[in-house]
């Protein structure tokens, strides 16, 4: 009778494979686990980016499409690509909720806010989608428009905020819009409950409360002149006559244009949804807007683009065929694990076990580059002694997370780190008769250097490894993400459904 097998997903997020090892943290770091493995076990490279992944040709991966190609076990057509595809072929401006929202602000004279990641980046948001928007309300004669940019640093360069912030002063030059408010994404797209760094957001955005400028490109020049980067821009107010240009008030229609959903929730929170008195945060009685779906629990928010339903996951098949499962990761990740990994979909499947490690209350990761790595570990070993689950998905998000810092020596701890943890877990897994799967979601440690010599904050395009360690795989072919699901499927001897078009790796 064939043995019944039991497998761990081990995803290393940010580990790609360098073209220039100088470059590359993983490469400088000492992983002595990971270089074994590579020389031990059969292995190949997945492609994480682009339409590999259901992105634009070139568009680098990301986390949340990465984990939702794994779980899928298809190539999932992302936000980005449509939303890129209505505009062209001009379907955007026909949308219903988007129309609706804008019309019920003007019947009732009331300001328009565009709120969002001004960013060619393409992993929250693209400013050719706010540019379309602007065109949009432009087109049906609006007054009182006013946009509120979050500045990046982190999915493009960590200085090309002015670059932006001008395209967009250009753009609307001729319109009735104005730049209200500029703000530094830590404080606006935070997801780990700093609910201290979301009412810098909220106050700038309600009270108008920030560094007061009527020159936005200079007020981004003096903060980029003492050393603060895009990413951590404290909040602007730009000024006409020494007030506030516009604050977000009751009634008002506020369009929150990032489309992916995990940054964009807390600041939704506060400003519509329920309030946090004691941090001086109540909610507003707004007419709002959200590019996508950011929680099907929301009250009284219009959705431009509704949520993909995507069946027959690798959640929902390991759940069906009664699997036990384990989503383990510390909070920076812990939605990829369970919400992007089963298709979009916030509920458990039956069976199905969720471990949340909290990450470190630091203010930047490269402060503590180990991050939570150990206690994720601590946290599976135990799981994994008493067997008591078919399937482990753990995710490990230092060279990610540390890598967006840009800081090369931090990058190389964070990657020596997991090398570690991993390193335990796989002698664990051997005894305990696990099969292990290793791989990485996207790139970003592997280039932590540009070619100008400045610090690289964003992901990459390079490959990642798959690594399968299990007595009865000798080879392993190259793929993409959407190859995952059903590869695990063929080691645990379970039938793929047809909605997976991804192909097994052995």
């Amino acid at each position: 009778m064939k043995k019944t097998k039991k497998l761990i997903l081990l995803i290393l997020d940010g580990w790609g494979i360098s073209k220039d090892p100088a470059k590359s943290a993983i490469d400088k770091a000492n992983t002595p686990c990971y270089d074994s493995l590579i020389k031990k076990y059969p292995n190949a490279k997945l492609l994480t980016h682009g339409k590999s992944v259901g992105l634009p040709d070139g568009q680098m991966g990301n986390s949340e499409v990465g984990h939702m190609n794994i779980g899928a076990g298809r190539i999932v057509f992302q936000e980005l690509a449509k939303i890129n595809n209505d505009i062209k072929n001009g379907f955007l401006k026909k949308n219903k909720s988007l129309n609706k929202c804008i019309d019920q602000a003007i019947l009732n004279k009331k300001n328009i806010h565009l709120i969002g990641l001004a960013s060619d980046g393409g992993v929250h948001s693209h400013i050719s989608h706010l540019k379309e928007l602007i065109d949009i309300i432009e087109s049906k004669k609006a007054k009182n428009t006013f946009i509120h940019a979050f500045t990046d640093g982190r999915d493009v360069d960590p200085m090309s905020g002015l670059k932006h912030i001008k395209s967009i002063l250009d753009f609307i030059e001729n319109s009735s819009f104005e730049l209200a408010s500029i703000c530094g994404r830590y404080y606006s797209m935070d997801r780990d409950k700093r609910w201290d760094r979301v009412k810098k957001a909220y106050d700038l955005l309600v009270n108008g409360k920030g560094y007061v400028s009527n020159d936005p490109l200079k007020a981004i020049q003096e903060s980029y002149n003492n050393g603060i980067t895009d990413e951590f821009i404290s909040p602007i107010a730009i000024a006409k006559n020494n007030k506030p240009v516009a604050k977000i008030k009751d009634g008002d229609l506020v369009l929150f244009y990032n489309f992916r959903t995990d940054r964009g929730r807390q600041l939704t929170e506060v400003l519509s949804q329920y309030d946090l008195i004691e941090f001086g945060m109540k909610k507003l009685d707004l007419n709002y807007l959200t590019m996508t779906n950011y929680n099907n629990d929301y009250n009284n928010i219009s959705v431009i683009y509704e949520n993909k339903n995507l069946k027959d996951t690798l959640g929902e098949v390991l759940s069906v065929n009664s699997k036990n499962q384990i989503r383990i990761a510390e909070t920076e990740k812990y939605p990829h694990v369970t919400f992007f990994f089963n298709g979009g979909k916030e509920e458990k499947f039956i069976n199905e076990k969720r471990i949340m490690c909290e990450s470190p209350k630091v203010a930047t990761y490269d402060l503590k580059p180990e991050m939570s790595a150990l206690s994720i570990t601590n946290s599976i070993i135990p799981e994994i002694q008493n067997k008591s689950a078919d399937f482990i998905c753990l995710n490990f998000a230092n060279p990610d997370m540390v890598g967006h810092t840009g800081d090369f020596k931090a990058a190389i701890k964070a990657c020596e780190a997991v090398d570690d943890c991993t390193s335990t877990i796989i002698k664990e897994c051997l005894k305990n008769d696990y099969s292990i799967i290793l791989i990485a979601d996207h790139g970003n440690s592997d280039v932590m250097i540009n070619d100008d010599g400045t610090p690289n904050t964003a992901h990459t395009t390079n490959p990642v490894p798959i690594i399968i360690i299990d007595d009865d795989v000798k080879k392993v072919n190259d793929g993409v993400l959407a190859d995952i699901a059903p590869t695990i499927l063929n080691i645990l001897d379970l039938k793929k459904p047809k909605l997976m078009t991804g192909n097994t790796l052995i």
